[in-house]
């Protein structure tokens, strides 16, 4: 690189947004409320399916590690925004910014492949529900929540090191974390090679387990479409309605903010829709996983019963 004409960054500025200085004490508000609603909800959840026996099916561990990824992959965004809403100085170490960029982006594949594997579960539990203890045996249920956590975080350890290598013309980042997206657009060169690793691993990422949810889910509807009676056809689709809702929020959401077109406004669509993946969806997962499950709500009822009359 010798003769370029370019000053290697040893930290980055955060400004995604910085030229909205009359929001800064509403969106602190706001990202505080989501967080700290974010963090007891979920954690809440996975303390409920450790205190209930009843709940100790494997549906209920994949949900509870669904439950721990929101927590940390919202922990690695959120406390730095708010930090930076009380801030004139919205910066972020290099180092700091690869850390922050490494655990979202291994947490977030994690939780792709988390929700193929609990499609998979509710295949298991409609299509061979004679079978299911046998089939989703404690050793494969281990496999199944493992899995999402070494692909996630080998596809984010592989992103690193690409972009980390890139030579960076501007410190101003134009989002409110570290993104991949937003990173990229900061090379002083040619960073198509780069651009295309990112290209591949997030398109694996993405339609790899979109497609295990989708063969899932068509087998699923195949087969309540087989059951006879209307309310064992209402039952089985209510055991993975939530999943599925779950699914297109999140799905939606990564899908609007990486297919946008490029903006130069400092407050854009895409930014818009990445506050709501990162910061709004962990806040809804407990949310559309408890209050549209009877089990979860009588599991609650029973732990309060408990503590009034133990």
């Amino acid at each position: 690189m010798a003769g370029s004409n370019f000053t290697e960054a040893t930290f980055f500025i955060l400004s995604g947004f910085a030229n909205h200085p009359e929001l800064q004490v509403s969106l602190f508000l706001i990202f505080l409320f989501i967080y700290l609603f974010t963090v007891l909800g979920n954690l809440g959840l996975i303390m409920l399916i450790r205190i209930d026996s009843q709940l100790h099916t494997p549906m209920y561990f994949f949900l509870s590690n669904l439950a721990f990824i929101d927590i940390f992959y919202s922990s690695t965004v959120t406390p730095k925004a708010l930090v930076d809403f009380q801030s004139n100085q919205k910066t972020i170490s290099f180092v700091g910014c690869f850390v922050q960029m490494y655990f979202f982006v291994g947490l977030v594949c994690s939780e792709c492949f988390l929700l193929g594997s609990m499609a998979y579960d509710r295949y298991v539990a409609i299509c061979n529900p004679l079978l299911y203890s046998v089939i989703m045996s404690q050793k494969v249920c281990n496999w199944l929540a493992s899995m999402p956590y070494m692909i996630g975080f080998t596809n984010s350890l592989i992103s690193i090191c690409v972009i980390s290598s890139l030579a960076f013309c501007d410190s101003s980042i134009n989002h409110f974390f570290c993104d991949t997206t937003a990173l990229l657009a900061l090379s002083c060169i040619n960073a198509f090679d780069t651009e295309m690793v990112i290209f591949v691993l997030a398109g694996f990422t993405l339609l790899s387990s979109l497609l295990i949810i989708m063969i899932t889910y068509i087998a699923i509807i195949a087969a309540i479409l087989r059951i006879q009676s209307a309310s064992g056809r209402q039952k089985a689709f209510s055991t993975c309605a939530s999943h599925l809702m779950g699914v297109t929020i999140f799905y939606g959401s990564l899908i609007f903010t990486y297919l946008q077109p490029d903006n130069t406004s400092s407050l854009t669509q895409a930014q818009v829709a990445s506050v709501f993946y990162t910061i709004v969806i962990p806040m809804l997962n407990p949310l559309i996983y408890s209050l549209r499950n009877k089990d979860v709500k009588n599991a609650l009822l029973r732990v309060i019963h408990r503590k009034q009359f133990p």
